[in-house]
Protein backbone atom coordinates (compact mmCIF):
# COMPACT_ATOMS: atom_id res chain seq x y z
CA UNK A 1 0.00 0.00 0.00
CA UNK A 2 1.28 3.23 -0.95
CA UNK A 3 0.70 5.81 2.11
CA UNK A 4 1.39 8.67 0.54
CA UNK A 5 -0.95 8.12 -2.08
CA UNK A 6 -3.52 7.24 0.32
CA UNK A 7 -3.47 10.04 2.40
CA UNK A 8 -3.31 12.69 -0.56
CA UNK A 9 -5.80 14.73 -1.83
CA UNK A 10 -6.83 15.17 -5.01
CA UNK A 11 -3.88 17.89 -6.01
CA UNK A 12 -1.31 14.88 -4.95
CA UNK A 13 -0.40 17.28 -1.89
CA UNK A 14 -0.71 15.51 1.98
CA UNK A 15 -4.56 15.76 3.19
CA UNK A 16 -4.48 18.01 6.58
CA UNK A 17 -5.97 15.78 8.65
CA UNK A 18 -2.95 13.61 7.49
CA UNK A 19 -0.32 16.17 8.62
CA UNK A 20 2.32 15.91 10.93
CA UNK A 21 1.33 17.81 13.72
CA UNK A 22 4.35 20.51 13.91
CA UNK A 23 5.13 23.16 16.60
CA UNK A 24 3.17 25.99 18.35
CA UNK A 25 6.63 28.24 18.56
CA UNK A 26 8.55 29.42 15.10
CA UNK A 27 11.96 28.37 14.60
CA UNK A 28 14.40 30.23 15.83
CA UNK A 29 16.54 32.93 13.50
CA UNK A 30 18.62 36.08 13.36
CA UNK A 31 15.65 37.78 11.16
CA UNK A 32 18.69 39.93 10.16
CA UNK A 33 19.33 39.37 6.12
CA UNK A 34 22.68 38.78 5.64
CA UNK A 35 23.48 40.40 2.05
CA UNK A 36 21.46 43.73 2.97
CA UNK A 37 20.86 43.99 6.92
CA UNK A 38 17.51 44.16 6.38
CA UNK A 39 14.91 42.88 8.41
CA UNK A 40 13.44 39.21 7.41
CA UNK A 41 10.70 39.87 9.51
CA UNK A 42 7.67 41.89 9.41
CA UNK A 43 6.75 44.88 10.33
CA UNK A 44 8.34 45.97 6.90
CA UNK A 45 8.35 49.56 5.76
CA UNK A 46 4.39 50.79 4.98
CA UNK A 47 5.10 51.27 1.18
CA UNK A 48 6.34 47.30 0.46
CA UNK A 49 4.16 44.18 -0.81
CA UNK A 50 5.22 40.74 -0.01
CA UNK A 51 4.40 37.42 -2.43
CA UNK A 52 5.52 33.80 -1.71
CA UNK A 53 7.20 31.82 -4.66
CA UNK A 54 7.88 28.45 -4.79
CA UNK A 55 10.39 27.47 -7.40
CA UNK A 56 11.89 24.03 -6.12
CA UNK A 57 14.68 24.06 -3.44
CA UNK A 58 14.75 27.50 -1.84
CA UNK A 59 18.79 28.02 -1.82
CA UNK A 60 19.13 29.36 -5.38
CA UNK A 61 15.67 30.82 -5.67
CA UNK A 62 16.16 33.48 -2.70
CA UNK A 63 19.45 34.06 -4.02
CA UNK A 64 17.46 34.96 -7.58
CA UNK A 65 15.08 37.03 -5.86
CA UNK A 66 18.01 38.98 -3.18
CA UNK A 67 19.91 39.85 -6.25
CA UNK A 68 16.70 42.44 -7.87
CA UNK A 69 17.28 45.60 -7.43
CA UNK A 70 14.14 47.23 -5.91
CA UNK A 71 13.77 43.70 -3.23
CA UNK A 72 13.61 45.23 0.15
CA UNK A 73 14.64 41.28 1.95
CA UNK A 74 14.06 37.95 0.75
CA UNK A 75 13.36 34.96 3.24
CA UNK A 76 13.61 30.91 2.69
CA UNK A 77 10.43 29.49 4.40
CA UNK A 78 7.51 27.06 4.10
CA UNK A 79 4.12 27.65 3.01
CA UNK A 80 1.03 26.38 1.26
CA UNK A 81 0.69 23.51 3.64
CA UNK A 82 -0.46 22.15 7.10
CA UNK A 83 1.78 21.64 9.68
CA UNK A 84 2.61 24.63 11.98
CA UNK A 85 6.25 25.89 11.97
CA UNK A 86 7.67 22.96 10.39
CA UNK A 87 11.04 21.81 10.53
CA UNK A 88 13.59 21.46 6.99
CA UNK A 89 13.66 17.62 7.86
CA UNK A 90 9.83 17.43 8.43
CA UNK A 91 8.98 19.02 5.37
CA UNK A 92 11.18 17.05 3.27
CA UNK A 93 9.38 14.21 3.86
CA UNK A 94 6.27 15.57 1.69
CA UNK A 95 3.80 15.30 4.84
CA UNK A 96 3.27 18.73 6.04
CA UNK A 97 2.05 20.51 2.96
CA UNK A 98 4.02 23.12 2.51
CA UNK A 99 6.49 23.66 -0.37
CA UNK A 100 9.93 24.87 -0.17
CA UNK A 101 9.06 28.96 -0.83
CA UNK A 102 10.96 32.14 -0.93
CA UNK A 103 9.60 35.22 1.12
CA UNK A 104 9.79 38.21 -1.15
CA UNK A 105 9.40 41.75 0.03
CA UNK A 106 9.49 44.38 -2.73
CA UNK A 107 8.68 48.48 -3.38
CA UNK A 108 6.07 48.46 -6.50
CA UNK A 109 7.58 51.89 -6.81
CA UNK A 110 11.22 50.16 -7.98
CA UNK A 111 10.31 47.15 -8.88
CA UNK A 112 7.36 46.54 -11.07
CA UNK A 113 5.82 42.79 -9.73
CA UNK A 114 6.26 41.64 -14.02
CA UNK A 115 9.97 41.77 -13.19
CA UNK A 116 9.50 39.59 -10.43
CA UNK A 117 7.22 37.23 -12.39
CA UNK A 118 10.02 37.11 -15.59
CA UNK A 119 12.64 36.04 -12.69
CA UNK A 120 10.21 33.43 -11.70
CA UNK A 121 9.48 32.01 -14.99
CA UNK A 122 12.49 31.91 -16.47
CA UNK A 123 14.51 30.20 -13.86
CA UNK A 124 12.53 26.64 -13.03
CA UNK A 125 10.45 24.58 -15.05
CA UNK A 126 7.47 24.94 -14.50
CA UNK A 127 5.94 21.89 -16.55
CA UNK A 128 7.38 19.53 -13.90
CA UNK A 129 4.77 18.09 -11.78
CA UNK A 130 5.77 18.14 -7.91
CA UNK A 131 9.41 18.74 -8.28
CA UNK A 132 11.88 20.41 -9.79
CA UNK A 133 14.55 18.39 -11.82
CA UNK A 134 16.08 15.26 -9.16
CA UNK A 135 14.04 17.18 -6.16
CA UNK A 136 11.17 15.51 -6.22
CA UNK A 137 8.29 15.76 -3.94
CA UNK A 138 5.53 18.32 -2.93
CA UNK A 139 8.09 19.85 -1.76
CA UNK A 140 9.29 21.01 -4.69
CA UNK A 141 6.09 21.68 -6.65
CA UNK A 142 5.87 25.46 -8.00
CA UNK A 143 3.78 27.87 -6.69
CA UNK A 144 2.99 31.58 -6.15
CA UNK A 145 1.33 32.94 -3.38
CA UNK A 146 -0.39 36.12 -3.43
CA UNK A 147 -1.36 39.00 -0.94
CA UNK A 148 -3.48 41.48 -2.64
CA UNK A 149 -6.07 41.41 -4.76
CA UNK A 150 -3.86 42.81 -7.94
CA UNK A 151 -1.15 40.12 -7.43
CA UNK A 152 -3.42 37.25 -8.33
CA UNK A 153 -5.11 39.05 -10.90
CA UNK A 154 -1.60 40.14 -12.46
CA UNK A 155 0.11 36.38 -11.53
CA UNK A 156 -2.40 34.43 -13.43
CA UNK A 157 -2.26 37.18 -16.46
CA UNK A 158 1.50 36.42 -16.29
CA UNK A 159 0.50 32.65 -16.19
CA UNK A 160 -1.32 32.65 -19.09
CA UNK A 161 1.36 34.81 -20.96
CA UNK A 162 3.91 32.19 -20.71
CA UNK A 163 1.98 29.71 -21.48
CA UNK A 164 0.97 30.91 -24.16
CA UNK A 165 5.30 30.74 -25.12
CA UNK A 166 5.46 27.27 -23.89
CA UNK A 167 2.87 26.15 -25.90
CA UNK A 168 3.94 28.09 -29.10
CA UNK A 169 7.72 26.42 -28.60
CA UNK A 170 6.40 23.11 -27.80
CA UNK A 171 6.83 22.67 -23.87
CA UNK A 172 3.74 20.95 -22.21
CA UNK A 173 1.35 22.88 -19.39
CA UNK A 174 1.95 24.91 -16.78
CA UNK A 175 1.34 22.99 -13.20
CA UNK A 176 2.03 26.37 -10.99
CA UNK A 177 -0.21 26.67 -8.18
CA UNK A 178 -1.56 30.34 -7.65
CA UNK A 179 -3.40 31.25 -4.53
CA UNK A 180 -4.15 33.55 -1.75
CA UNK A 181 -0.78 33.29 0.89
CA UNK A 182 -1.30 31.86 3.72
CA UNK A 183 1.04 30.98 6.35
CA UNK A 184 4.69 31.69 5.64
CA UNK A 185 6.87 29.86 7.83
CA UNK A 186 10.79 30.74 8.11
CA UNK A 187 13.07 27.93 7.32
CA UNK A 188 15.92 27.32 10.03
CA UNK A 189 18.49 29.94 10.13
CA UNK A 190 21.05 27.33 8.60
CA UNK A 191 18.93 27.51 5.31
CA UNK A 192 18.48 31.73 5.11
CA UNK A 193 20.60 33.09 2.58
CA UNK A 194 22.27 29.82 2.31
CA UNK A 195 24.26 30.00 -1.17
CA UNK A 196 25.44 33.54 0.50
CA UNK A 197 26.72 31.30 3.26
CA UNK A 198 28.03 28.41 1.10
CA UNK A 199 29.39 29.84 -2.48
CA UNK A 200 29.83 26.29 -4.08
CA UNK A 201 26.32 24.77 -2.14
CA UNK A 202 23.55 23.49 -4.52
CA UNK A 203 21.35 24.93 -7.01
CA UNK A 204 19.06 23.97 -9.53
CA UNK A 205 18.27 27.28 -10.72
CA UNK A 206 19.42 29.35 -13.49
CA UNK A 207 18.39 27.96 -16.83
CA UNK A 208 15.19 28.50 -19.16
CA UNK A 209 13.03 27.38 -21.21
CA UNK A 210 12.18 30.28 -23.16
CA UNK A 211 12.38 33.75 -22.10
CA UNK A 212 9.92 35.75 -20.34
CA UNK A 213 9.69 38.59 -22.59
Amino acid sequence: MNFFKSVSSSSGVIDPDHALPGRDKPLKISGKHLINGSSMKPPFPIEMETIIFGMGCFWGAERLFWQVPGVYTTAAGYSGGTTPNPTYAETCTSRTGHTEAVLVVFNPLEVKIETLFKVFWENHDPTQYMGQGNDIGTQYRTAIYTTTECQIKSARESLKKYQELLSNNNYGSITTEISEAGDFYYAEEEHQQYLAKNPWGYCNHGFCQIAYD
